[in-house]
Order: C-alpha cells, then structure tokens, then sequence
C-alpha cells in the first residue's frame, strides 16, 4: 500500500533513521571508537530524531487500538532512554541497542501504525495531520562531519 502523502514527512524521516541505524552499526564493525558513535547518536538526537519523536507525538492522534499507542509511547521512551545511557556511558552494547530498537521502532510505524491510521482515519483528519506536519516540520540535512562509517 502506498504511503498517504501526508504522512510522507514523516516516513522521509524514517529513512534517515535507518540510515543512522547503518552507520552505527558500519561504525561497530569498523571497531570505531565509542566516543566518535556516541558523538554521532547524540548529534542526530539533537537534530533530528528528538524533534521528529516530538511531532510524533504532538501531531499524530491516539492510535485507535490502545495496544498501539503503548507500543508507540513505550518505544519512543526506550529510545529517548538509551539516547540517555549512551551519553553517559562507555557501553558498546548501548550502541547496538540503540540502532536496533531504532529499527524496530521504525518498522513498527511504517509497517503497523501508518497503515491503521491511514485505514482508520478519514481524509479530513488526514489533511489535518499533514498540515500540522508541514508546519512543524523541520527538513533534516545531515552535515555531520566525521564520517566514521565509511
């Protein structure tokens, strides 16, 4: 099923997340110092990522199914955790962690979540959610400067 266009800021989103995901874990591979990742998480939390969990959840409304929106709300809790833990560790662990509860996180939304929205709301709340989007949305340009994971 294709992406609703007004959920599509959203799912743009979500590509750079996995994309983050990626070079954490290209970074681990790589036996990159801790300090360098831990320096790259917290930037895209900073920039990008703490504001998109925001807007998520400022703009998107309750999921229908309770069971949902637990999910939703107990995963961007446990990402805001780990983004916590990693700045005040030295774990490596806390880096894989990180990425793959990223990834799930994402996965969950595009594969579970958007689509019961799009299904159980009507175009005019739709539209309403892609305006609000619009408004608040910030485009993400990644302009990070240690590319570690190349």
């Amino acid at each position: 099923m294709k992406r609703n266009e007004n959920l599509m800021l959203l799912s743009r989103d979500h590509h750079f997340g996995l994309l983050c995901c990626w070079k954490i874990r290209e970074g681990i591979k790589k036996n990159i110092a801790y300090e360098r990742i831990r320096d790259y998480v917290i930037y895209f939390w900073e920039y990008h990522l703490s504001d998109h969990f925001d807007i998520e959840d400022n703009v998107l409304p309750e999921a229908p199914e309770e069971s949902l929106q637990r999910q939703l709300n107990g995963e961007h809790g446990e990402i805001r955790k780990l983004v916590k833990c990693i700045s005040q560790s030295g774990n490596l662990q806390l880096l894989s962690a990180f990425a793959s509860a990223l990834k799930s996180h994402i996965r969950f939304e595009e594969r579970t979540l958007f689509p019961h929205l799009e299904e159980m709301l009507g175009n005019p709340s739709l539209n309403e959610i892609g305006k609000q989007l619009r408004d608040l949305h910030k485009p993400f340009g990644e302009e990070y400067a240690d590319e570690f994971w190349k």
